[in-house]
């Protein structure tokens, strides 16, 4: 009977039936391990002269650890407080309301006991955004309905109305006569179905239902993002970059947008500790998908080489006001400089899906553009590479340095950038 660690537990082979394994270090912690491969992890205790068995959660879902420290709150509390936590469950389980159950799942999302994408703790920035769609869309919408009730058409129904816009509204934000936009449509549709499947998916590893009512249940495809610059744009923008009386940061910062194909997020909040300039690479290490490498071409490191370094602040684009925060007025300046130049629909997206596209134009492969911006499941991730291969470096110079020519007109920049390629 050995202690319960993910190793352990993943190693047990399949069997014809479900069977159970004890953990040596902890008394009454346990796990089944059923013949589809899925593993629960489940806490054995006693109560009220009877014996209760309680699942915990679903293995990658949760760690072997935390239902390991689970298990110890719950045997805890039938020690200390004479609590029978299962009958607790099965109550509040017949009363529990959509609304609740979304307090409960993003109470332990915030604690990292819900695991994202590559079995990693969610990043703050995701939880803010799992928050704002339940308080804003979920909520409204399912919130007073009990989860036991929630079938295939209340989902459905719910994406139809986030599509068709019944949840869309304009409030104050806690900014300075600041806005935020709450709007529906499809592709908020469709991310916010995914986020209550998630949350579903959550309960009946819980034990709360026994089947997620949004599975199957057709989401919207969402608006596919496929503006790009033109050559003529590019210019126009060039051209609004050299006479533009927005700050030092603003314009560094479109600069690397543009000859980078960065994520916005991962220009304003860059340290000068991320930029590798001798090995020629931005060492993210928490960009949206994670660590990552990316190459850096000649154009975004002479950028960088200009910028100055404000004492005491390890931002590469310090805030204008107060340096020990990252600078904030990107989208703000994106807005401005594209009035200036009369350029439409002009975003942060729109840099990166115009670097992809130049990179398309010029015969690369999608494997090879992928790594360069970092897509998901394509960016160079490991902490053992020092130097980027030389092809990725050459393809960033080049897409770069085409970019460059068509903003400012610089022929001799392309030829430089070919020639140390």
């Amino acid at each position: 009977m050995p202690k319960l660690t993910k190793g352990v537990v993943d190693k047990y082979e399949l069997r014809g039936r479900q069977y159970t394994i004890w953990c040596s270090e902890l008394k009454g912690f346990g796990v089944y391990v059923y013949p589809t491969g899925k593993r629960t992890y489940f806490v054995d205790y006693r109560a009220d002269g009877g014996r209760r068995r309680m699942t915990i959660g679903s293995h990658g879902a949760i760690t072997a650890d935390q239902a390991r420290k689970l298990a110890i709150e719950t045997m805890g509390g039938v020690v200390l407080q004479k609590d029978d936590p299962l009958l607790e469950r099965k109550t509040r389980r017949r009363s529990m309301t959509v609304a609740h159950l979304c307090d409960q799942y993003l109470e332990l999302a915030q604690k990292g006991l819900i695991l994202g994408k590559g079995g990693r703790p969610k990043k703050v920035s995701t939880l803010s955004t799992d928050v704002g769609r339940v308080e804003r869309h979920i909520k409204p919408l399912l919130g007073r309905k009990l989860v036991l009730d929630l079938k295939r058409a209340d989902v459905a129904k719910f994406i139809r109305d986030v599509t068709a816009g019944k949840t869309a509204m304009v409030e104050k934000s806690d900014k300075l006569r600041g806005k935020s936009v709450v709007a529906g449509g499809s592709g908020t549709a469709a991310r916010t179905a995914g986020l209550l499947g998630g949350i579903l998916t959550y309960a009946v590893s819980e034990g709360i239902i026994e089947f997620n009512p949004a599975s199957g249940v057709p989401r919207p495809v969402g608006n596919k993002k496929t503006r790009r610059l033109s050559r003529d744009e590019y210019g126009a923008l060039g051209t609004a970059l050299a006479a533009t009386t927005e700050t030092w940061q603003a314009v560094a910062g479109v600069q690397l947008l543009a000859l980078t194909g960065c994520r916005i997020s991962e220009i304003a909040k860059l340290r000068w500790s991320d930029v590798d300039t001798e090995g020629q690479a931005l060492r993210l290490g928490d960009s949206k998908t994670g660590a990552s490498i990316r190459p850096l071409a000649h154009p975004a490191l002479e950028v960088l080489a200009s910028l100055p370094r404000v004492a005491g602040s390890p931002w590469v684009l310090p805030g204008a006001r107060n340096p020990a925060e990252p600078f904030g007025g990107m989208r703000g300046a994106i807005e401005r400089l594209a009035r200036k130049a009369k350029i439409d629909d002009l975003t942060a997206h729109v840099f990166r899906h115009s670097f992809a596209s130049i990179g398309g134009d010029l015969d690369y492969a999608e494997a090879t553009i992928g790594t360069i911006i970092g897509h998901a499941g394509q960016g160079i991730t490991s902490r053992y590479v020092h130097r980027l291969d030389s092809v990725l470096l050459a393809a960033a110079n080049r897409i770069a340095g085409e970019i460059e020519r068509q903003m400012t007109g610089k022929t001799a920049a392309v030829v430089r950038l070919q020639s140390r390629a």
